[in-house]
């Protein structure tokens, strides 16, 4: 247990620093804009006087590492910054990023299950035609891009011309569960469907090679020739100690889902972070990329210290590191 606390205090000690230096990177990235805060916020009919009051008055003419370092002093406050049109954009994300998270979330939720069954029938059946049949899934999956399933699905089940008509191809206004689970259900389905086929497919491969490597061992043999029948060695031993290699990959698998979320509500017309970033992006309001990027980056470092943690409880060898 020692050995496992020192474990996790060497992961947030990491943490700040690891903040630290993805704030200081996007920061130092989005300084090559080209883009005129001030310009921005003013108007093009705004004189050089007014922009120059407006610069002094938002810090915009210190050097780069005085306003890196009062970003960093409000972000530890919770403060992102305003746009340029004088909304907070903590606000902005406090409404959008719930959205981002519902969506990737489910999608890896739904991918962990199909990844999980069908590993464990692809190794079961090793070399034979279900695992045949599966390795296509997933050689197939890993080849689709989530936002060109996207638009098949949305061809094949949106309520679009030609289309079965079962979801909406477009979300108009975003429903909460607690609200109404079945227009919950349904503004879902095809979005977190676009978002875990991908990644169903690479976990299957990686929960089948594991299942194989674990049904090879020894103590498997000893267990069932001992007379344990085979489905028991299987739910307790085998499955257990098998899915302690695809956690090592699912923090990985949860930043490639946040980034797919973000191009599939833009498709869905989701008001998530997607949209967020976008709104940035034409508007040249280089204060929401900023913290909209941040936020993400920040998300990602804590969603993979937790799956490190997670590993660590369900493998106990690793204790010992």
């Amino acid at each position: 247990m020692s050995n496992l606390i020192r474990l996790l205090g060497r992961r947030l000690i990491a943490l700040p620093i690891m903040v630290f230096g993805v704030t200081l990177l996007v920061i130092v990235v989005m300084s090559f804009s080209s883009a005129d805060p001030a310009r921005l916020a003013l108007g093009e009919s705004a004189s050089a006087e007014a922009l120059e009051i407006y610069r002094e008055a938002n810090n915009l003419n210190d050097p780069l590492l005085v306003r890196f370092w009062d970003y960093l002093t409000g972000l530890v406050q919770g403060d992102l910054g305003t746009s340029f049109v004088g909304v907070p954009i903590v606000d902005m994300v406090a409404t959008a990023f719930p959205i981002t998270l519902q969506l990737t979330f489910l999608g890896l939720f739904l991918a962990i299950i199909v990844a999980t069954v069908l590993g464990v029938i692809a190794a079961l059946y090793r070399d034979r035609w279900p695992d045949q049949a599966i390795r296509v899934f997933s050689i197939a999956s890993l080849a689709t891009p989530s936002f060109w399933l996207a638009l098949l699905l949305i061809q094949w089940l949106g309520n679009v011309p030609g289309g079965a008509g079962l979801f909406p191809s477009v979300v108009t206004d975003w429903v909460s569960f607690f609200d109404n689970p079945q227009a919950y259900v349904d503004q879902v389905f095809l979005p977190v469907i676009a978002l875990a086929v991908p990644v169903a497919g690479s976990l299957t491969r990686v929960v089948r090679t594991a299942m194989v490597e674990e049904l090879d061992r020894d103590y498997v043999r000893t267990a069932i020739g001992a007379g344990i029948p085979k489905p028991v060695v299987i739910s307790r031993n085998v499955l257990r100690n098998a899915l302690i290699t695809p956690i090592t990959v699912l923090g990985l698998r949860v930043g490639y889902l946040m980034g797919g979320a973000v191009v599939i509500e833009m498709i869905f017309n989701i008001q998530g972070m997607g949209q967020l970033i976008f709104q940035g992006i034409t508007r040249n309001d280089v204060n929401i990329v900023q913290g909209v990027t941040i936020t993400v980056a920040i998300a990602f470092i804590f969603i993979n210290m937790i799956v490190d943690i997670l590993y660590v409880i369900v493998n106990p060898r690793i204790r010992s590191v």
